[in-house]
Formats: C-alpha cells, structure tokens, sequence
C-alpha cells in the first residue's frame, strides 16, 4: 500500500495521445508534439501536487487520470493565457485526497 491518503487501485500506467485527442476533440495530427508535450507537463504537474514521482500512483488515484486530461485541455485551450494558479487550485481540489502530507 503506498504512503499516502486517499484511494489507490491499479489502473493503466497512462493517458493515450488517442484518449487525450478524443478528449480535446482534435482531429488531425498538426498538434500531436504539442499534446504530448503538454502531457508530460500536465503529468509532473500533478504529481507535483501529489506530492510524489511516482506516475503509478497518480494514475492509480481515484481523479488522476481526469486531473491529467483537465490540466492538459486546460493547457491547450490556454496557450496564450493561461492563470496558473487557477489550475493549480483546480488539481489540488480534484487530487486533494491522495496528496501527500509532506515530502
């Protein structure tokens, strides 16, 4: 059991570039190094709000993989404009179950 509150179960080790552009409803391949470009981010980014490295437990807690395909729409829809601090407040509330105490 890992060292953390919240719900674990083993779940798929990632979100797909064909999951994620049917999820921004993307057709087209134009904008595929972007999106996995924003996947990596939007990855370490809630993992940095869980406070821990590990990609199978934050896809193995009960929003993660919602809380990767909100901050990667997010991203995308925000290119130019993004406030990060929303986003972040966002995640935190969507993963504020499985988050680590402390480092």
């Amino acid at each position: 059991m890992p060292p953390f509150r919240g719900h674990y179960q083993e779940k798929e080790m990632s979100v797909t570039l064909e999951e994620i552009k049917l999820y921004l409803r993307v057709d087209g391949n134009s904008d595929d190094d972007l999106i996995e470009t924003l996947k990596d981010s939007a990855e370490q980014l809630c993992s940095d709000i869980l406070r821990n490295d590990d990609h199978d437990i934050l896809y193995g807690t009960k929003y993660g993989k919602a809380a990767v395909l909100y901050a990667i729409n997010y991203m995308y829809e925000h290119r130019t404009e993004a406030d990060w601090s929303a986003l972040k407040k966002s995640l935190r509330a969507m993963l504020s179950g499985a988050r680590r105490e402390s480092f």
